[in-house]
C-alpha cells in the first residue's frame, strides 16, 4: 500500500483533482481486484496476465489523457468480440487468472470453449473420419457401409447441389442479406480458431458460397443494359470479377489440403543407391557467383563414384574452362546457344550417362544432404520422374530490401513454396521449378529431354511427363540457397519471362485438354497459367472507381446499400479464408501489392503470348550485382506514377461530387472513395518499392547464433558466438576483455559435418563486442570445407523461415497502409520536396489512428524478444 500514497502522492500533485481521481481509481482497481502480489504461486507471464498494462499496452496509466478512455474502450471491445484468446496466450498454454477486469472475456470465450471441446472431443473425431472415407472414398466404412454406395453419393450430391443453387439464387432484401451477412460472418470467425480440416473446409465452402452468390447477383441485376458506354464498362469489370473468382476457387482447390510429404529414407546397402549427374548451368554470371555452387555440389554426401558434377556454360569463357579443369570437373559446352537454358541442359543430356539428372541454378548452394533427402522417394516409386525441393533465397529480393523487411514477413515466392507446390503434390501435380530438383533420365528422354517450346521449359518438361502418366514430389525441405533477384526492374524482368511462358504453355499445350492428366492435375497447371493473366483485371480493378467518378458511369447499377451488402461479405470472406489458409505464407493485402507492381509489364507479354504464342526469348535473370548509393527508379515507377495521377484526379473529382451532388448519391460516391482511396494505399506500396535501397556488400551475410572457438596469434582459446558469415567473411560476438584489434589474425574453428576444421581470419572491424572478419584464401579443400561448415551445412536453413504464428489480417493492413504512406513520402523526397510536409501530415495522422487502434496483449519478454 506504501506504493499507492507515494503514486496518490504524486498525482496530487501532478494533475488537477477529477483527474487524480480517476488516476487513483485505476490504482485501486489493480490492486484490489486484479491483486498479483498475491497470486505468489504464478508464474512470470501469469503474473503480468493480471496486470491492466498487459491487457491494455498501449496505454500509459501513469499520465492518462482523454484519448485514453477511447483507447481502453475499443480495446475492451476488442478483446471480448474479436480476439482469439490463443494469440494471447505464450507458446505453453497455461490458463489464465481468473479477474473481475476479464470477467465477459472470460464467460463468452468460456462458453465458446466448451462448445469447441465437444465438437473436437465427440463429433468431429466420429464424423469427420467417416465423412473423408465416404467422400474419398478411402478404406471401409463397416457400420454405415450403406453409405459409401454409388446411389447414396449421387443423392448426396443432387441434394448439395440443389441447396446450393437455391443459397446462391435466392432473392433477398437488404435486411435479409444483412442478416445472412451476419450469420456467416459469425460462423467464420468463430470456426477460424478451431485448428482441424473440417473447419477450413467449411470457410472455404462458405467464402464461395458467398463469392458466388455476389456473382449471380453482378450478372442478374446489376448490368445496366440501357447505355451502352455503361454496359461495356459493366461488362468489362464483370469480365474482371469472374477471373478473380475463378483464381479464388481454383486456388481453394489447390491449397486446401496439403500433402506435406516427408523424406524417404535410402536403402542401408550404398552399392544399390543410383548415378547422379549434377547440372549447373550458367551463361554470363562471374565465377564468384557460381563457384560456391560447383564445390558444394562436389560436397554433397553421394557416394564419390556415383556423383558426377559438370559444368554447363554457354558463356564459353576461359576463366571456367580453367576452374573446372583445376578442381576436376567436367566442363561441357556448345556451338550455339539455341534454346538457352533448356538447349544448354539437352545439350548435356546427350554427353552424360547418370540414371538421374540434379540441377542447380548456378547461384543455388547445395546443402551436403541435398541427395540424401531427395533420392529415396525414387527407389520407393518406379514411376516416380520428378522430386522438387524449394527455392531458398538467403539474400532479400527487392521487396524485402526496399521495404526494409528481410525476414520479419514472408517473402514473395513463400507462397508458392511453402504452400501452393505442397497443395500440388496432394493431386501429384507438383512441377518442375528449374533448379533444385532431380530428374529421373528415362521419362526425361522418353518427353524429348527439356522442353523448348516455351520459355518456361521447366513447367512445360513437367507437364509433358505428367501426360505420361509419371509421377511427381514435392519435399518442402530448402536443401540449396541462392541469390534473389537483386533490383525490382530484374525482378520485373524475371516475372515477365514466367508470365509469357505459362501463356505459352496455356496456348500450346492446354492442361485442361488433352489425354493423361487426372482432374486435380488439370486444376493446378491451368491455376498456375491463368494466375499470370491478372495484368488486365488488376488493372481494371485500380480504374474501375473512376467510371463513376469521373464519368458518371454506373458499372454496377445497384443501390449502394446493395452494393455494399453484397460486395462486402464476398471480400471480407475470401480474406478471412485465405488468411486461414495461407497467412503463414503471405500475409493479407500483401498480394495485392505484389501484382500491382507486376500488372502493366505483364499484361502485354502475356497478351500477345495468347495470341502468338511462338514469340517471346529467352531472358537471363542478372545475379550478384552491387547498388553504389539508394535511387529511385522512375523508369519502372511511370506505371504507377500515372495510375496515381488519375486515382487522386478521381478522388479530388469524388470530394467534389460530395459537396455538390445529389443527395441521393451520396453512400455511391463515398463507396467509390473508399475504393480509390484503397487502390491509392497499394499503389503507395508499389511506389515505396521503386526506391532501390543501396547495396555495396559483394557477399551477402546469413544471420545465425552458432557457437564457436577461436585462437588468437599468443595461442590463446576463447569461446565465441558466430553471428553471421558468407563465402567471404564472417562476424563473431567475442568475450568484451579479449584483446583484439584490427588487423589481428585468427583462426576460427566450425564444425565441418561430423569434423571440427579451422580457418585462418583476418579482423577487420571491432565494435564493441562484435568483430568482423574476412576469411584468408587458402586453396580448393580448405574453401570447400568452409562451405560445409556453413552453406552446406545440412541445418543451414532450418527454422529459416517466419515462426507459425496466427495471421491478422487487420495487423496486416495496417502494414500496408503506412508502407503506401511511406511511398507517397519517398516519392516526394526524389521528386517534389514541396509536398513533403503533406505526406509527413498523413503519416503523423496515421501513427495517431494506429496509436488508438486496439493492441494485441504482449508479455514483456516477447516484446523484448
Amino acid at each position: 500500500m506504501s506504493l499507492i500514497r507515494q503514486q496518490w502522492v504524486e498525482q496530487r500533485r501532478a494533475y488537477t483533482r477529477v483527474h487524480s481521481a480517476l488516476q487513483i481509481a485505476l490504482l485501486y482497481l489493480e490492486v484490489l481486484i486484479l491483486n498479483p502480489g498475491e497470486n505468489k504461486h504464478l508464474n512470470r507471464q501469469q503474473k503480468q496476465r493480471t496486470s491492466l498494462r498487459f491487457w491494455f499496452p498501449h496505454v500509459n496509466f501513469n499520465r492518462l489523457n482523454p484519448l485514453d478512455f477511447v483507447r481502453i474502450v475499443l480495446q475492451v471491445l476488442w478483446l471480448i468480440f474479436f480476439q482469439q484468446e490463443s494469440d494471447m496466450e505464450p507458446k505453453k498454454r497455461k490458463s489464465p487468472t481468473k479477474t473481475v477486469l476479464t470477467f465477459p472475456l472470460r464467460v463468452i470465450k468460456g462458453t465458446n470453449k466448451k462448445v469447441r471441446a465437444v465438437f473436437n472431443q465427440h463429433i468431429q473425431p466420429r464424423y469427420s473420419g467417416l465423412a473423408l472415407k465416404t467422400i474419398m472414398g478411402f478404406g471401409e466404412v463397416t457400420h454405415y457401409a450403406w453409405l459409401n454406395t454409388a446411389t447414396f453419393r449421387i443423392l448426396l450430391t443432387i441434394a448439395a447441389s440443389v441447396l446450393v443453387a437455391f443459397t446462391i439464387s435466392l432473392p433477398m432484401d437488404s435486411s435479409s442479406q444483412a442478416v445472412m451477412l451476419l450469420l456467416f460472418w459469425g460462423t467464420a470467425l468463430w470456426v477460424r480458431d478451431v485448428n482441424k480440416r473440417g473447419a477450413l473446409l467449411l470457410m472455404v465452402v462458405l467464402s464461395v458460397l458467398v463469392s458466388t452468390r455476389y456473382l449471380y447477383w453482378r450478372v442478374t441485376q446489376t448490368i445496366n443494359w440501357d447505355v451502352p458506354a455503361d454496359t461495356f464498362l459493366s461488362l468489362l469489370l464483370l469480365t474482371a470479377e469472374i477471373y478473380a473468382w475463378t483464381i479464388l476457387v481454383l486456388g481453394y482447390v489447390q491449397t486446401i489440403w496439403p500433402l506435406e510429404r516427408k523424406v524417404a529414407r535410402l536403402p542401408d546397402d550404398i552399392s544399390t543407391w543410383p548415378s547422379v549427374d549434377v547440372f549447373i548451368p550458367t551463361y554470363n554470371e562471374p565465377l564468384h557467383v557460381v563457384r560456391p555452387t560447383i564445390l558444394a555440389a562436389l560436397a554433397m554426401d553421394w557416394p564419390e563414384d556415383k556423383l558426377n558434377v559438370y559444368l554447363l556454360d554457354d558463356g564459353k569463357r576461359d576463366e571456367f574452362s580453367d576452374f573446372a579443369e583445376k578442381i576436376g570437373v567436367p566442363y561441357i559446352t556448345r556451338v550455339d546457344n539455341s534454346h538457352a537454358k533448356a538447349g544448354n541442359l539437352n545439350h548435356a543430356l546427350k554427353k552424360t550417362s547418370g540414371d538421374y539428372i540434379t540441377i542447380f541454378d548456378c547461384d543455388h548452394i547445395p546443402t551436403r544432404s541435398f541427395l540424401q533427402l531427395t533420392m529415396g522417394w525414387f527407389l520407393h516409386d518406379p514411376k516416380l520422374a520428378l522430386v522438387q525441393t524449394p527455392h531458398h533465397f538467403f539474400s532479400p529480393d527487392p521487396f524485402e530490401k526496399n521495404l526494409t523487411m528481410f525476414r520479419s514477413k514472408p517473402n514473395e515466392g513463400e507462397l508458392f513454396y511453402g504452400l501452393i507446390q505442397d497443395g500440388n503434390d496432394m493431386w501429384n501435380a507438383s512441377f518442375f521449378c528449374g533448379s533444385c530438383a532431380v530428374l529421373k533420365r528415362g521419362p526425361l528422354e522418353e518427353v524429348g529431354g527439356i522442353a523448348v517450346e516455351t520459355v518456361t521449359e521447366d513447367a512445360h518438361t513437367a507437364l509433358k511427363m505428367h501426360r505420361l502418366g509419371y509421377n511427381s514430389a514435392y519435399l518442402n525441405i530448402p536443401q540449396a540457397a541462392g541469390l534473389a533477384t537483386e533490383s525490382l526492374s530484374a525482378h520485373i524482368g524475371q516475372r515477365i519471362r514466367w508470365a509469357r511462358g505459362m501463356a505459352q504453355i496455356f496456348r500450346l499445350d492446354n492442361p485442361l485438354r488433352g489425354k493423361g492428366l487426372n482432374l486435380g492435375q488439370r486444376i493446378c497447371y491451368a491455376n498456375a497459367m491463368l494466375y499470370f493473366l491478372n495484368g488486365i483485371p488488376r488493372i481494371i480493378f485500380m480504374m474501375a472507381p473512376l467510371a463513376f467518378l469521373l464519368l458518371h458511369s454506373y458499372i454496377v447499377f445497384a443501390p449502394a446499400i446493395m452494393i455494399a451488402l453484397y460486395a462486402l461479405p464476398h471480400i471480407v470472406h475470401s480474406y478471412l479464408t485465405n488468411s486461414r489458409t495461407q497467412g503463414q505464407y503471405r500475409h493479407s493485402f500483401w498480394a495485392e501489392m505484389y501484382e500491382t507492381v507486376l500488372a502493366w509489364y505483364i499484361l502485354r507479354p502475356t497478351t500477345v503470348a495468347l495470341f502468338f504464342p511462338k514469340l517471346g526469348k529467352f531472358n537471363v535473370t542478372a545475379k550478384g550485382g552491387l547498388n553504389e548509393k539508394t535511387h529511385y527508379d522512375w523508369e519502372v515507377s511511370k506505371p504507377y506514377l500515372i495510375l496515381v495521377l488519375l486515382c487522386v484526379i478521381g478522388f479530388s473529382f469524388g470530394i467534389w461530387r460530395l459537396f455538390t451532388g445529389p443527395t441521393d448519391e451520396y453512400l455511391t460516391v463515398a463507396l467509390n472513395l473508399i475504393w480509390v482511396t484503397y487502390n491509392l494505399i497499394i499503389l503507395g506500396g508499389a511506389v515505396a518499392v521503386a526506391e532501390e535501397a543501396k547495396q555495396v556488400r559483394a557477399a551477402h551475410r546469413i544471420a545465425v547464433n552458432r557457437p564457436v572457438t577461436f585462437i588468437t596469434a599468443s595461442e590463446h582459446v576463447f569461446s565465441a558466438e558466430l553471428v553471421d558469415y558468407s563465402d567471404q567473411g564472417a562476424g563473431l560476438r567475442i568475450p568484451h576483455d579479449c584483446q583484439i584489434e584490427r588487423g589481428d589474425i585468427i583462426r576460427v574453428f566450425m564444425f565441418d559435418g561430423g569434423s571440427e576444421r579451422s580457418f585462418e581470419c583476418s579482423v577487420v572491424s571491432r565494435r564493441g563486442e562484435l568483430l568482423g572478419l574476412r576469411f584468408i584464401p587458402a586453396n580448393i579443400e580448405t574453401d570447400q570445407a568452409l562451405l560445409r561448415a556453413t552453406f552446406s551445412r545440412a541445418d543451414a536453413w532450418v527454422g529459416w523461415r517466419p515462426v507459425d504464428v496466427a495471421e491478422r489480417p487487420l495487423s496486416s493492413f495496417q502494414e500496408v497502409i503506412a508502407i503506401g504512406i511511406r511511398g507517397y513520402k519517398r516519392m516526394a523526397m526524389q521528386f517534389a520536396p514541396i509536398l513533403l510536409p503533406v505526406f509527413e501530415f498523413f503519416e503523423g495522422g496515421w501513427r495517431f489512428i494506429r496509436s488508438i487502434l486496439p493492441t494485441m496483449p504482449v508479455h514483456k519478454e516477447e516484446h523484448n524478444g
